[in-house]
């Protein structure tokens, strides 16, 4: 067991799966002699040579249409789009083509693919660096979506998304690629579409991923303070969603609060109150409540710390679940 950075445990996880498979290739911009902006991929293109790490020219939709060709001939390619925002001009080849080969060739072709994206705020970037653009692919039949929160689970769903036979995004939560935490690689994996309850609670059921998970879990001990108990949900699919876990958890509380950095119009957590509504609308005592990025275009930097769903914002949804004084009602409330 070691100590590792999110984006450390990455590394090793595509190492390992280069180590393990003559067949993974990782294609990127600067991530070979440069080692990928965030550094990711440091060191892989001069272990495993320039033919297995290879710098790509700065065409999105290039490097997606080479993994197409790559994995029609056996290869199973790890993509890496450099920002989050840099993913639109690859959106026709992953909707278009990623998503529908398998189901085109009725299953003669599979299209083994993992896309690495950096998504999300918190790191103070410029236009096109700092969006949440999942819903889009989770939206996309034909496609895995998952995100990680930790590096644990950042090693562990990196190697089983290269091993699947599923095209997979694979978000990456930017702001947390400094976290550190131990990382076991012989621990085994929860299965790559499998929710995890990562904090215990009896009155809210939480649920968030990638990179609001961690203020998840503060906002649970927080409330702690005012003696309401809220289970934290790391979703970790995007697509599909394990449904039962969310499911048996909100049969127990009763409430859902459900938080995403990206817009809320349309969002996952749209999905995820009408799905759970449905599935649990006798057991509800509250309709669910979403804490969200706000519906305009992703703000400059000095803004974004009001345009990203904080603590206080989760604590609101929470007060609001459980029928308490919050923004909603007015704090004059209290008197």
């Amino acid at each position: 067991m070691t100590e590792l950075t999110l984006a450390k445990a990455i590394n090793l996880g595509l190492r390992r799966t280069l180590e393990s498979d003559p067949r993974v290739v990782l294609l990127g911009e600067d991530i070979g002699k440069l080692g990928g902006v965030f550094r990711v991929t440091d060191g892989l293109q001069a272990d495993f040579g320039p033919r297995r790490v290879i710098d790509t020219p700065l065409a999105e939709s290039g490097i997606i249409g080479t993994a197409v060709g790559l994995a029609f001939r056996g290869f199973r390619p790890v993509c890496e789009i450099q920002f989050d925002g840099f993913i639109y001009p690859g959106f026709d080849q992953i909707v278009a083509q990623v998503a529908k080969l398998h189901y085109r060739t009725q299953g003669n072709v599979r299209m083994p693919i993992t896309i690495r994206v950096p998504f999300g705020g918190g790191i103070g970037a410029v236009e096109h660096h700092s969006e949440s653009p999942e819903a889009y692919f989770a939206h996309t039949s034909g496609l895995r979506v998952v995100t990680c929160s930790n590096p644990q689970d950042a090693y562990s769903m990196l190697r089983e998304a290269v091993a699947s036979d599923d095209p997979v995004l694979f978000f990456e939560p930017k702001r947390r690629y400094w976290t550190k935490s131990d990382v076991d690689e012989d621990a085994t994996p929860l299965p790559l579409g499998s929710a995890r309850v990562v904090a215990p609670g009896t009155d809210v059921t939480l649920v968030a991923y990638g990179p609001l998970v961690a203020t998840a879990r503060d906002a649970a001990l927080a409330a702690l303070d005012d003696g309401i108990s809220v289970e934290v949900i790391d979703l970790r699919s995007l697509s599909p969603v394990d449904f039962e876990t969310v499911e048996a958890s909100v049969r127990s509380t009763g409430r859902l609060v459900i938080a995403h950095e990206a817009q809320q119009f349309g969002g996952l957590g749209a999905e995820i109150a009408a799905s759970i509504t449905e599935r649990c609308f006798f057991h509800l005592e509250a309709p669910p409540a979403r804490v969200t990025g706000f519906d305009v275009p992703y703000p400059a930097a000095k803004l974004e710390e009001h345009f990203l769903p904080g603590l206080d914002r989760m604590l609101d949804a929470v007060d609001r679940v459980m029928g308490r004084v919050n923004s909603l009602t007015g704090w004059e409330a209290r008197s």
